[in-house]
């Protein structure tokens, strides 16, 4: 379970169509989209038709995942598609990594999807009544259920429509890739040219790292086909409205990336600048919480002339896993990733600004930091809304109840936190940052306000009763004899 302050990230996508070093090129971009997952990573890449797909996956990053004789055996062809993965829908395993391949009547097929279907339950449920076998419990692979069955082109199209949800994704078949964005355009995709080559990619820092020219965004609702005969886009959804996750913004992309053809970075020292207007306070430095919080802290310090420092320094070189000496080290979790220097902050009234505060945790452990160190006053800003709502569109935030705001009132939360003060930013500055229309966004996990109708409930009780159907069906292979009269 994920214990820390910060929601995970979702997972990265990066394609390549027509180019000698596709691999190679899969391999950088990942690296460049390693900040949207470290659970996992994987490649496929393909030299042609009727041939059989090169795949490699693992557990852990792009470094540890891919040694050099990976590489070898991948750099073959001129297509290849990869993917770096958070958790968001099904457990952390091996099974579970991407891209996901299979062979069917239409051929190859090797999917990598960003996103999470709110209908995945109900699907799965349909499909498996109907006699299809799932290899994995992620959502991904409702998709190449859905796309294996039809033959032509607007069958495909037609299967594409079922799904309900949040979903960027590349796939690619034995003769094209394909590039694919839901029509409320949750999550990014964006379209690049390397030389003759096409590269899509979750965003656009993947581009700068391999030197590919940004060409524009694959728009919401869009299908990108990529082949021989070059690109063309085909529209099989229903027109919506567009619904951008903001946390992208405010969290989860680099901060060198461009979303809307608005640098990142940019949009985060706005919301710094909005915050400061809103939450002023007196104060002797601003002190951001790395890596997340920089650019707002810069914000919020330019506007109210205060000087910024940083008194945390992050530790980079954390592992996956590590032994977590419970009592022997106080607050370890925070220590071995943010270590203060305590000369910076003693005797001072410190404004710390952070990006959010999830379940809080980590956040009071911090400002407990502060107050050994010396710090005079700790006041506490943060560059978005309090979080009162679950995700269900590929973010995992905790259950409501183990969110802070969900829970308590910002009074209540600063008490908790043992600050001297606490202020939030407000939509209407948030919004106002990027400089684009509030209505073009997804605010649900700040207001309830979910663009897609999702029924959680409804998941629920389909993946109990498939639990126990299958524990039942186990438990009658392992003991014939006692189902012997059920028909």
């Amino acid at each position: 379970m994920n214990k820390s302050d910060k929601p995970r990230h979702e997972c990265g996508v990066f394609a390549v169509y027509g180019h000698p070093d596709a691999a190679l090129l899969t391999y950088y971009g990942l690296f460049a989209l390693q900040h949207r997952g470290q659970e996992s990573a994987g490649m496929v890449t393909a030299e042609g038709s009727n041939k059989p797909f090169n795949i490699h996956r693992g557990m852990g990053l792009v470094s540890q995942v891919f040694q050099e004789k990976d590489l070898q055996q991948l750099r073959v062809g001129t297509r290849s598609i990869g993917h770096v993965r958070y958790s968001t829908s099904g457990s952390s395993t091996l099974k579970n990594a991407q891209p996901l391949v299979v062979d069917c009547a239409r051929g190859q097929l090797a999917i990598s999807h960003n996103g999470n279907l709110v209908n995945a339950a109900v699907l799965r449920e349909e499909l498996e009544s109907s006699g299809s076998i799932f290899q994995t419990t992620v959502d991904s692979e409702i998709i190449l259920h859905l796309l294996a069955r039809p033959t032509g082109r607007q069958n495909v199209l037609s299967a594409l429509r079922q799904v309900q949800g949040a979903f960027s994704f590349v796939l690619m078949g034995e003769q094209e890739i394909i590039g694919v964005r839901d029509p409320f355009g949750f999550r990014p995709l964006v379209l690049g040219k390397l030389d003759d080559a096409f590269i899509l990619a979750s965003e656009t820092c993947a581009f700068d790292l391999i030197h590919a020219d940004y060409i524009r965004e694959v728009e919401p609702g869009e299908v990108v086909i990529i082949s021989d005969d070059g690109i063309r886009s085909e529209w099989p959804f229903k027109e919506e409205r567009k619904a951008f996750c903001m946390f992208e913004y405010v969290y989860f992309a680099r901060p060198d990336s461009l979303i809307n053809d608005r640098n990142v970075s940019k949009v985060r020292v706005a919301m710094g600048r909005e915050l400061a207007r809103l939450h002023p306070v007196d104060a002797d430095i601003v002190v951001p919480v790395p890596d997340s919080g920089n650019y707002a802290a810069l914000g919020f310090s330019h506007e109210l002339n205060i000087p910024y420092e940083h008194a945390f320094v992050r530790n980079h070189y954390i592992g996956r896993t590590f032994l977590q000496p419970t009592q022997l080290i106080r607050d370890f979790n925070v220590r071995v990733k943010l270590n203060l220097i305590k000369e910076l902050v003693t005797g001072k009234r410190v404004v710390v600004v952070d990006d959010s505060v999830v379940r809080g945790t980590t956040a009071r452990a911090r400002v407990v930091n502060l107050r050994e160190a010396g710090a005079k006053e700790v006041h506490l800003r943060i560059s978005c809304p309090p979080h009162k709502f679950a995700c269900y569109y590929g973010i995992d935030f905790p259950d409501p109840k183990n969110l802070l705001a969900n829970q308590f009132t910002a009074d209540e939360m600063g008490k908790y936190l043992g600050v001297d003060s606490i202020g939030y930013l407000d939509v209407a500055g948030m919004v106002r940052a990027t400089e684009l229309p509030v209505n073009e966004f997804c605010l649900a996990c700040f207001n309830g306000d979910y663009p897609v109708p999702t029924d959680p409930e409804l998941d629920k009780f389909i993946i109990e009763r498939r639990k126990t159907r299958s524990r039942l069906l186990s438990e009658a292979a392992t003991h014939p004899q006692l189902f012997a009269g059920l028909k």
